[in-house]
């Protein structure tokens, strides 16, 4: 008979996890489809520099600062990334991600691809899911039918987006957000989320 005595399951660490993948995937949608479930994650609002579209909401969607702004956080050294997309600028500000982490939550990043390699090099232990369509003609389609872009802007996002398709291998895991099917996406992230708080070895993040 063997002494369990030396068994001890530890509360799980908090984990830094980020959802990203290209323009057109369902990112914001994914994301908003878990906050309506109510699932017990505290989702990171990134800044951006972009204007607010209809129905967003400030500090809910996103912190939109003026440009002068953004490059007063970028000098003080306040963004654990930032990019220059399509654009406009966006970043995630430190000092949010540090009060997710010590809350005892999850933290969930929407980032997109080149933001999820520095976020890989900053943060090693983070969890990083790169979501995508079925297919390269699925994806171009969905950035068609959005109808927010000049024609230029649009062949630069499909350009962009094949481009980052190819590095899916980057990442950690790989989830389809099939057309109609938003919950069943949700279910696999967060399936993957549980899994992860389950592995021997846990990832510690460290900021």
């Amino acid at each position: 008979m063997t002494s369990d005595a030396n068994f001890h399951i530890h509360h799980p660490e908090p984990l830094l996890i980020v959802i990203s993948g290209p323009s057109g995937v369902g990112k914001d949608a994914v994301i908003q489809r878990m906050k309506e479930r109510g699932l017990p994650f505290h989702f990171v609002v990134t800044a951006t520099t972009r204007p607010k579209r209809p129905g967003e909401v400030d500090g809910v969607d996103y912190f939109f600062v003026s440009t002068d702004e953004f490059a007063r956080m970028i000098e003080e050294d306040e963004l654990l990334e930032h990019a220059l997309v399509y654009n406009d600028y966006k970043g995630i500000p430190k000092q949010q991600v540090r009060e997710a982490l010590a809350s005892g939550k999850d933290v969930i990043m929407r980032i997109d691809v080149q933001g999820a390699a520095t976020i890989r090099r900053l943060v090693p232990e983070a969890v990083l899911i790169f979501l995508t369509t079925q297919n390269e003609e699925e994806l171009i389609r969905r950035l068609r039918s959005r109808k927010t872009e000049t024609p230029e802007g649009l062949n630069l996002r499909i350009a962009t987006a094949r481009q980052e398709l190819k590095r899916v291998e980057e990442f950690d895991y790989v989830v389809v957000n099939r057309d109609g099917k938003l919950d069943e996406t949700v279910d696999i992230i967060y399936a993957i989320i549980q899994a992860e708080h389950h592995r021997v070895h846990h990832r510690k993040v460290s900021l």
